[in-house]
């Protein structure tokens, strides 16, 4: 038997689905300072078990939103996590969202060193970030630059190699999402990141994750901004 449909109005639809989120959540605990990239994360994917899975470093959040304050910019390995982050809500602050995944350069790097496109990504973002610290152009008071947020939701061999840039000192991100999903690698990979003392990390352990979990985790930052 068909149940009765809700009215609600349509700019009312995210709000009433949040009360829903929270409805179902009840009486379950969920870390101070997490809960609203937690929410969004079951508002996207209708998953209560991010819940569970979400692993956050300490003051993870906190320290993502100062670092986007900063003019920190957002480094995903797919177009869709890219199309689906808030670049206007990020332009405020004066960072950018990056995707390397289609450039001929990236491409041909992968060729040559034998290794994915994802991981290639990851060395063009090092050059980045040395780049824009090089440059200091929106140094803070402190003289800190602006750094980058990476946004993992496809591809292990991006995180590996982020692993690799961490322990080598080549890179130091101001926070590394570790979203993807599926079966190859992907539990192994997510582990290495959590396995990273200094680096600030949100991890969804386990198999589950995607471009549409990264995504979203930027914006419940942004939103609360």
């Amino acid at each position: 038997m068909l149940t009765e449909l809700e009215q609600v109005l349509p700019a009312d639809i995210e709000k009433r689905s949040f009360e829903i989120i929270t409805e179902e959540l009840g009486d379950k605990q969920l870390i101070p300072g997490t809960e609203a990239v937690v929410k969004r994360c079951i508002h996207t994917s209708a998953d209560f078990d991010y819940a569970d899975n979400l692993v956050f470093s300490d003051c993870a959040v906190e320290r993502a939103m100062d670092a986007i304050r900063r003019g920190a910019s957002i480094v995903t390995d797919t177009q869709m996590a890219k199309a689906g982050i808030n670049k206007k809500r990020l332009a405020k602050y004066g960072g950018e969202v990056y995707c390397f995944m289609s450039d001929e350069d990236v491409a041909e790097a992968a060729k040559q060193n034998g290794t994915t496109r994802a991981a290639a990504c990851m060395d063009k973002a090092a050059a980045l970030l040395g780049n824009r610290a090089e440059k200091n152009e929106k140094a803070d008071a402190d003289g800190k630059a602006p750094g980058l947020i990476f946004a993992i939701g496809n591809a292990p061999t991006a995180l590996v190699r982020l692993h690799e840039l961490v322990s080598e000192g080549r890179i130091d991100p101001e926070l590394i999402i570790a979203v993807p999903v599926g079966f190859v690698n992907v539990v192994q990979s997510k582990e290495l990141i959590l396995s990273l003392k200094d680096t600030p990390y949100i991890v969804a352990r386990g198999r589950k994750g995607g471009s549409s979990i990264a995504a979203c985790i930027c914006n419940a930052l942004l939103y609360q901004m």
